[in-house]
């Protein structure tokens, strides 16, 4: 199975990818750990988007992280993609609160060598990701939608709700296309 997880930083993809990672025995690839060299160095365009394309060549994956340049990349082979579709004032929050959470260390999901920082254009990146990135990322879902199982998640509620279904019902609640929640 193949498991894609795109939304705004603070959505809680990195979490939910861990957890899903676990129950399913699936291994997690977080972008941010991938795509961040030490020091925050990005890494080069064309480098990118050969590891996404042998990324996803892999058997089984579960891929953390948005990054639009090659986010069809990761669509176009994904069996399932789940879509954080959050509020801005609660992604907002939890970047604050990761910031000091993790201040002067290294998040689990990132690579070492990138100690969690916050600046400005990263806030605003957060909090405009639903007004600027949401109408593409919808389109985008619309037309992988016969392909892939597509689930939108809208509040903390509704992502729990899947980690139960998911620890009842294993593989088999994300293989059946007709029980995604609205």
């Amino acid at each position: 199975m193949k498991i894609m997880i795109i939304g705004s930083s603070g959505s809680g993809k990195s979490t939910f990818s861990r957890e899903i990672g676990e129950l399913l025995k699936l291994p997690v690839y977080h972008l941010d750990a991938y795509f961040w060299k030490p020091g925050w160095i990005q890494t080069p365009h064309e480098e990118w988007e050969n590891f996404n394309t042998r990324l996803v060549t892999k058997e089984e994956w579960i891929i953390d992280g948005h990054y639009g340049r090659t986010v069809e990349i990761r669509m176009q082979a994904a069996d399932v993609i789940i879509f954080f579709d959050l509020s801005p004032w609660i992604t907002t929050y939890r970047v604050i609160k990761r910031r000091v959470q993790y201040h002067g260390k290294t998040r689990p999901d990132l690579n070492e060598g990138c100690p969690e920082s916050l600046d400005w254009q990263f806030i605003k990146y957060g909090w405009n990701f639903r007004r600027d990135k949401r109408p593409g990322i919808i389109e985008k879902l619309k037309k992988h939608s016969s392909d892939s199982k597509i689930i939108i998640i809208k509040n903390r509620k509704e992502s729990r709700l899947i980690i139960q279904a998911l620890r009842s019902t294993g593989k088999s609640y994300l293989e059946d296309k007709e029980n995604a929640p609205d």
